[in-house]
Parts: C-alpha cells; structure tokens; sequence
C-alpha cells in the first residue's frame, strides 16, 4: 500500500449519458474526503487528456459545482472514441501515458465508459503490473446500451428507457387523435447497435392491450420485410394506426444492417445512417401516410427525465470506485446486483475487467414474445424498476440550471506527445 497521497485520474469516455457526471460527482466528493488521495485530476476529453497532459485540476473547482454534476447532463470534462493501441505491438501510447502519470504523481486510474473503455481500462492496469507501476485501475460502468456483463443494468441506461418510453406515450397520443384524416404509422428510431434494450423500453409506455408501441424492432431478431408490414397492416386494421419503435442496429437474417452507410466510427463499429427512413419508405409504398423521428442524442441527454434509479446508480459506482481503489483493487469494475424485484433493491458488488472488456450483453431470448415483435412479461419484470422515480432538476429561468466548469488545467511537467 503507498503511504503517502497520490493524485488520482478520472476521465469519461465513449457515448455520454444524462447521468455520467453523477458518477465523476460520486468519485470527486468520495475522493475528496479520502485520507489516501490528494486530488482528483480530469482528462480532458477522455484518455486523449491523459496523452496530451491537459488535466484539470477539480479541487479548483467549488463544492456547490461539483454536486451540481449531477444534475448537469453530458460529459463535464470531455469524453472521446479513442482505442489505445494493442501494447504489444505498439508501447508508445502506454509509455506517454506511465510518463504522465510519474509526472503528476497520480497512483489511481478511474475510467468512466462502456465495453471499449473498460478494455483500456483493463490494458492499463496489465501495462502497471508490468511495469511494476503502483496504480490501482478501476472501471466505473456506463452506457446507454445496457450492454455490458456483469452488472444488473448500466448507469446511464435507466433514463435513457424513461425517456424513450415518455416519447413513445406522448408521441402515442398524439398520432391516435390524428388518425381519422392524417398519420396512421409513426416510427420512432433509437439507439442500440446490438443489443435491443433501449428500444425494449419502449414497451413500458403500454398500460392496456392495444396501446403503443405496436411493433418493436431489435438487433436480436431478424428483420423480414413481408412479416413487418404485414403486422403494419394488421395493427393499422385493429387500432386504426401504429406506432414502431426500432433500434438503429435492427438487422437481416444474414446480419446486414438496414441503415448500414458504409463508414466506420474510431472503434471499427460501422456507422448508422437511419433505419427510420429505411422502414417509412416501405411503409409509403402500401399506401399509409407515416411520419419518422430518430431520438439520437436527444434520448441520451435528456437529465429533465431522468430516472432517480438511474441518478442513485450513477452516483453509487462512481462513490465505490474510489473505496475499491483505496483499499488496495485494481483492474475491477463496481457492478449493480439486483436483490429483489418488488420491491426493487440493489447492491453494488465487483466484478473483474478481464471479463467485461468487448463483452455485449444482449437481449435474452425470455424477453422476447414469440413473433418477436413485443416484450414479454419476464422482460417488462426487468425493465420497470430501472425508470423509477423522477431525479430531482434544477430550474433556472425555465431552463434547466446546470454545472458550469472552470477546468483549470494543470501545468505541463512534459514535452508534446
């Protein structure tokens, strides 16, 4: 164990969500009650802050701004898509990275982010072993997605589900009252690349038989167009409209992507180019006037709705992440188990990162009704829970009264990397 403080680095990476900052508020205030950690260092978009030494310095920062993190959506500090290279191959990145971290006397590494992220996370922590660097390596979970292992959900997860269950209610209504002379199908198209939790979510906005959302689609289940708009035309015959919610990976039987646009993003994952005008044009064809909306960055961000659940969880890992990291872990995640479901309880226990790491969670098969187009009971089970409760929001002059950052950044110890 080190005896004397060391500082410690926090960065957020990947996709942000409407509650990362309460996870960096979590290990900011934990941090800073700490016998073992002097201050908090934050990359400045993501581990690129690490490489280029641009750290700010959150002790500059005033108490009253750091809890107002939570309540502040985005990624206060920066976030980025950047793999670090495999360190066998390429030992440049972790050399520049160890360089910095002698530099600024920092012994414990935070990383904030998904599968990809805890990859890095995972590669820095073998890197100090090797090294025989004293720096204690943490993961703290999020994504949108809900996909990585491990954990019962994925802070960031839970109000991204309230707020596309919201829109599918609100959305709901307003097609219903227009479909005597207007819109009889409306799409709603969400995130999910491979994993169809976000758009599984959705299914919490029915309350009777009969209410949105007609059809889900998922990565899970192969798309086949003749079953799909058979089912458009069916739920248009019952209800008089119908309103589909798609994740933005629903794919073919052969795995192709319905909105592939041939590009790439900086992990390798190809980029989505919209699957809602994909499925309105088949729905054009058949004759039913339909209108599309994609919830993109809207649904992530949306902290007005955010789940408490989600708000507490968020907090909660961020908070454990530095007791893990004092008491003497490394190379760990905190993770959300599930006790019980009603009512609904959790606890955070640890899991290690060699498992999580570019591991997806999908959908289980469960979850999914036999036409593969609703979720099932043990689905709606699950998901419930994790939109509850209305996380308190600021207002100010209307608008939501959210962090404003000084980032005082650190001064540079090292030559340009």
């Amino acid at each position: 164990m080190m005896n004397s403080k060391k500082n410690a680095f926090y960065a957020q990476s990947g996709g942000v969500t409407a509650v990362i900052n309460a996870s960096a508020c979590g290990v900011i205030e934990t941090a800073a009650k700490s016998k073992k950690i002097n201050k908090v260092l934050c990359g400045e978009n993501g581990i690129l802050g690490a490489l280029n030494e641009n750290l700010i310095d959150a002790s500059k920062e005033s108490k009253t701004t750091i809890a107002k993190l939570k309540n502040t959506p985005g990624g206060a500090f920066g976030s980025c898509r950047y793999k670090l290279q495999d360190p066998i191959k390429q030992k440049a990145e972790y050399e520049r990275l160890f360089e910095v971290f002698a530099a600024h006397d920092i012994g414990y590494f935070f990383y904030n982010g998904g599968g990809d992220s805890q990859d890095t996370t995972y590669k820095v922590s073998q890197m100090a072993k090797k090294l025989k660097f004293p720096l204690q390596c943490i993961g703290i979970p999020k994504t949108v997605d809900n996909d990585l292992p491990f954990t019962d959900c994925s802070p960031g997860f839970g109000s991204v589900a309230k707020y596309v269950a919201t829109s599918t209610l609100e959305a709901g209504l307003d097609v219903k009252s227009m479909t005597e002379t207007s819109t009889k199908v409306f799409i709603l198209e969400v995130m999910g690349r491979h994993a169809g939790w976000i758009a599984a979510a959705s299914c919490l906005a029915a309350t009777e038989a009969g209410d949105p959302p007609h059809i889900i689609l998922l990565p899970e289940v192969p798309f086949e167009k003749a079953k799909f708009i058979s089912q458009v035309k069916q739920t248009v015959k019952n209800n008089g409209y119908c309103v589909i919610v798609a994740s933005e990976g629903t794919q073919t039987k052969n795995g192709k992507f319905l909105a592939d646009s041939g590009t790439t993003d900086a992990f390798g994952h190809k980029q989505l180019g919209g699957v809602a005008p994909v499925l309105a044009s088949m729905i054009s064809k058949i004759g039913l006037k339909n209108h599309w909306a994609v919830a993109d960055y809207l649904q992530r961000s949306a902290r007005h709705i955010a789940s408490k659940t989600d708000l507490d969880q968020a907090y909660a890992v961020g908070k454990h992440a530095v007791k893990l990291a004092i008491s003497g872990e490394t190379a760990v995640m905190p993770v959300i188990k599930r006790i019980s479901n009603t009512p609904y309880k959790w606890k955070i226990e640890t899991a290690p990162l060699k498992n999580i790491a570019n591991v997806e969670k999908t959908m289980p098969k469960n979850f999914i009704s036999k036409n593969g187009f609703e979720i099932t009971s043990s689905g709606k089970r699950y998901l419930s829970p994790l939109i509850v409760g209305e996380a308190p929001c600021f207002f100010k002059n209307g608008i939501p009264d959210v962090a404003s950052l000084k980032k005082y950044l650190v001064k540079k110890k090292l030559k340009n990397f």
